[in-house]
């Protein structure tokens, strides 16, 4: 027979029992947050600290789907290219201890680059932070200098609000990665689930409109302009003002170049597109910044790599930038006439206060140097890399979706494609990060699954051995990649500055000796391999390519080893002091 007290502690113990019972775990309140946000996909890598997370995908089946990638660097930027390709924010879950060191490159990309990311990583029990426990790793500190926000979740009952916080920083102004630590002892707990519809962060503020006064100065200096010049950046893609800025550059008549990020913001195939600018720019759209008399400069942050040596860059031009992020104007370049604010929507105030134009003799000065030094290649039988990138091209007519690694590959791809699309060209700019192509050419297939878009992945044989694990996880998850890899036995843009400044010197860049044979390895992860060694074999392995529907192709174009990318400004040179490529009009027939 029971006694009054074990009556009572037996009452007070069902009593509790049935109060957990209407609270959620840390890690359930974790996924059903992730739902209420609308994730579609998580690039993620289970390991011990989140071991309840994903137990509880198991259990529930969130509306989201987890894509289970090989490396945890491939997950991040499997994320950054679901987030160029949709505009949307990418998402990446992974463990604590390495797991969050993996990702840290993929975060300094996002960084960079301005990409939409948050990353949750697993982290210790909060009691043992700082002890040097298993697998623990101080990410916050480790990232700091690389988000645009961190946060570490210390109770349970901060978790849902604070991964709305995390998706309201990294979407809104100028966008970035944000880190979200997760203790284990956070993710056990249990509290009430709600997701708050809105947010508010102290100090955190979204600019939109520009101020009207700067707006009026700068029309009035675009009237002034004799040879005015639109420098468009990443950011016009960013801020969906691409199709307002081609809409004002044809009315005003005013000529294009658009930065490595800012390709598709404005349609290449357009008479006032002058191309890329910068190192690896036409020689007509550095032609064209060195002797404008007004640089125009929307959602670009004047970089090293486009101005070269600033004190000799744009030296006749009055400046106007137009950005969202204050750090960015006159950081790198002094402007004449600052606008901060949202580039679509200053653009659209711009618009009535700017009278159409005519700059014919600006114009045809612009076409006289397109015929001095044309963007092409010599045709001499050999199986060229540009040859491979205009034929992708022409097979998809420029509408295909082109993800580029890092290197020669790189800029052939920017050179020779055309965008005439927003979001059309994804690649890594800022860090320049080998390895980001195939990952990201798979998110970009995942995010735009269903929309009947092509999606090229454009690599170089050194580049595409960084992350080649995820071609098994884009083979799982039948994606129709076209993977190519532009094949020279070396790493080609090395070899270029040791070939050009180095005497010859080809020290360590040569990897025919170690590379695998491209055809069995793809055929080993689930894909279709082909290889092509002869230009007039090019057009019919595209086309064997492009029937195959249902897994991933890797096609192996053995290139000229000896081929480089012109034009090019060697470092600290000015961009009117170009090496373009040597040859006669008679070898590009």
């Amino acid at each position: 027979m029971s006694t009054p007290s074990a009556q009572l502690e037996t009452t007070a113990t069902t009593a509790d029992t049935e109060t957990d019972r209407q609270l959620a775990t840390g890690a359930e309140i974790f996924i059903r947050s992730l739902e209420a946000e609308g994730v579609e996909y998580v690039f993620g890598h289970p390991g011990g600290a989140i071991i309840s997370i994903y137990d509880e995908m198991h259990r529930i089946k969130p509306s989201f789907q987890h894509i289970l990638v090989r490396h945890e660097q491939g997950g991040t930027h499997a994320a950054e290219g679901y987030a160029k390709a949709t505009g949307k924010v990418g998402t990446v879950l992974v463990t604590s201890g390495p797991g969050a060191t993996n990702t840290v490159t993929g975060i300094a990309d996002a960084y960079m680059d301005s990409i939409p990311m948050v990353v949750f990583t697993g982290q210790v029990p909060t009691h043992l932070i700082g002890n040097d426990a298993f697998q623990e790793c101080d990410t916050i500190g480790v990232t700091r200098s690389i988000t645009k926000h961190s946060f570490l979740v210390r109770d349970v009952r901060e978790l849902a609000a604070t991964v709305k916080k995390a998706y309201h920083i990294a979407s809104t102004g100028r966008p970035g990665p944000v880190v979200v630590d997760l203790p284990k002892d956070v993710l056990a707990a249990r509290a009430p689930f709600h997701y708050p519809e809105t947010t508010s962060i102290r100090g955190y503020s979204v600019v939109g409109k520009g101020n009207q006064e700067q707006v009026r100065k700068a029309a009035q200096m675009i009237a002034e302009a004799h040879r005015p010049l639109f420098y468009v950046g990443g950011g016009t893609i960013i801020s969906g003002g691409s199709q307002k800025l081609t809409e004002l550059a044809r009315r005003t008549k005013i000529p294009v170049t658009t930065t490595l990020h800012g390709l598709g913001a404005f349609p290449e195939t357009d008479p006032l597109s002058v191309g890329m600018l910068g190192m690896h720019g036409t020689y007509f759209a550095n032609m064209a910044v060195q002797n404008t008399d007004l640089l125009i400069a929307v959602g670009a942050r004047f970089d090293d790599r486009v101005t070269g040596k600033i004190e000799a860059w744009a030296p006749h031009a009055r400046i106007i930038h137009i950005d969202i992020d204050p750090a960015c104007i006159s950081k790198n370049v002094p402007v004449d006439c600052p606008i901060l604010g949202d580039v679509a929507q200053v653009l659209d105030q711009l618009d009535p206060l700017i009278e159409p134009a005519e700059h014919d003799e600006w114009l045809a000065q612009i076409d006289v140097w397109k015929r001095e030094c044309p963007m092409d290649f010599r045709r001499d039988g050999k199986l060229r890399p540009q040859e491979v990138i205009r034929a992708l091209r022409d097979h998809t007519r420029g509408e295909a979706v082109v993800v580029t690694d890092v290197g020669q590959n790189q800029m052939w791809g920017a050179q020779f494609y055309s965008y005439v699309h927003p979001r059309s060209h994804i690649t890594s700019g800022g860090l320049g990060t080998m390895g980001f192509s195939l990952p990201a050419a798979m998110g970009a297939a995942l995010g735009l699954r269903g929309q009947n878009r092509d999606v090229i992945s454009i690599n170089g044989d050194g580049g595409v051995m960084m992350n080649i694990q995820e071609l098994g996880v884009a083979a799982a998850h039948g994606l129709p990649l076209k993977i190519v890899i532009l094949n020279n036995g070396y790493l080609g843009m090395v070899r270029q500055w040791q070939e050009l400044f180095h005497q010859e010197r080809y020290s360590h860049t040569h990897l025919e000796p170690t590379n695998p044979d491209f055809v069995r390895l793809a055929e080993a992860f689930g894909c279709v391999g082909l290889r092509c060694t002869d230009p007039a074999d090019i057009q019919d392995t595209i086309e064997a390519a492009w029937a195959v529907t249902d897994r991933p192709v890797v096609m192996e174009f053995r290139v000229v080893t000896e081929e480089k990318v012109f034009p090019m400004v060697p470092a600290g040179a000015a961009t009117d002091n170009m090496i373009t490529a040597q040859f006669s009009p008679e070898d590009c027939a």
